[in-house]
């Protein structure tokens, strides 16, 4: 929801959607074309930096990989 409320504050989207006198130069061809993009970001752009965390932080707790004489064969 964030992402499209940042798209639909900006002027760009605000003169594409009838932010002048009357409502002249409405454009709705430009909802069409950029609200997919706009959701796809939203949903995308926040579970690629969700994982990148997830996956740095299980890197960071992951303990060096030398064997140990504690191991058994079946955990090696």
């Amino acid at each position: 929801m964030g992402a499209v409320v940042v798209w639909w504050q900006t002027a760009r989207t605000q003169r594409h959607l009838g932010n002048e006198f009357e409502n002249n130069g409405q454009d709705f061809g430009a909802v069409l074309t950029e609200l997919p993009f706009v959701f796809l970001a939203g949903a995308v752009v926040p579970a690629v930096v969700w994982g990148l965390g997830a996956w740095l932080l299980g890197r960071r707790r992951r303990p060096a990989s030398s064997e140990s004489s504690e191991t058994s064969e079946f955990h090696a």
